[in-house]
């Protein structure tokens, strides 16, 4: 059902594709498009608080050339970064079921076999980092370190992406939900934090330069 703010506005409705530069080192992943954000919009964390949360961050550690996202044709554009999700549908509840993760599998895994240059990998919440957790099991089950790597913010591992690949550094992050930002479980500073040293382990100078986006 459409919010009476932007009921004169058509809904994207459909599964939202990932946003970003195509040659990106840095891949986040987030959990699911938003029922009134990206489900609107048609383009991922766009259009709600949690969008307006990560756009800035990245704009402020180098990898956007605007802090917000507000639609597909916003002149947004993103360096050497691409944004995705575990989930590429509006799942009721912000909360995607175990089948509906499973049925999403196969877009993050064409997506990083098409992403050649990733080499570091920001997990949003613990159901992202689970997929990518999952991700690197479907690869390669020996690959994943005993105990089983377990989500946190600021938390670091290395995990294959693609097969016959060479594990990257996989960081964890709180999610930018409202749930977060407004209780003070995730600040900017924590935020930033994680993105910068995202930055740092893909050997990108984070400070704002130019941009390149070609998602269709």
């Amino acid at each position: 059902m459409k919010r009476r703010a932007f009921e004169d506005q058509a809904y994207w409705g459909k599964p939202v594709p990932g946003f970003g530069d195509r040659r990106a080192r840095v891949l986040l992943v987030g959990l699911a498009p938003a029922a009134h954000g990206a489900n609107r919009t048609g383009r991922v964390f766009t259009g709600d608080r949690s969008g307006d949360w990560l756009y800035s961050a990245l704009h402020r550690v180098g990898l956007a050339n605007q802090p917000h996202s507000t639609h597909r044709k916003d002149g947004l554009k993103l360096r050497s970064a691409y944004v995705t999700a575990a989930c590429r549908c509006a799942p009721p509840g912000n909360r995607p079921t175990p089948a509906e993760l499973e049925a999403c599998f196969p877009y993050l895994d064409r997506e990083l076999e098409l992403l050649r240059a990733i080499r570091v990998v920001v997990a949003l919440g613990k159901i992202a980092w689970d997929t990518v957790v999952g991700r690197a099991r479907r690869i390669d089950p020996a690959s994943i370190p005993r105990p089983r790597p377990a989500f946190g913010h600021g938390v670091e591992t290395r995990l294959p992406l693609r097969i016959g690949g060479r594990p990257v550094p996989v960081l964890g992050s709180y999610h930018p939900s409202q749930q977060n930002t407004q209780t003070g479980r995730l600040t900017r500073s924590m935020f930033d934090t994680v993105l910068r040293k995202a930055a740092r382990r893909a050997a990108l100078q984070a400070t704002k330069g130019d941009t390149t986006d070609d998602t269709p």
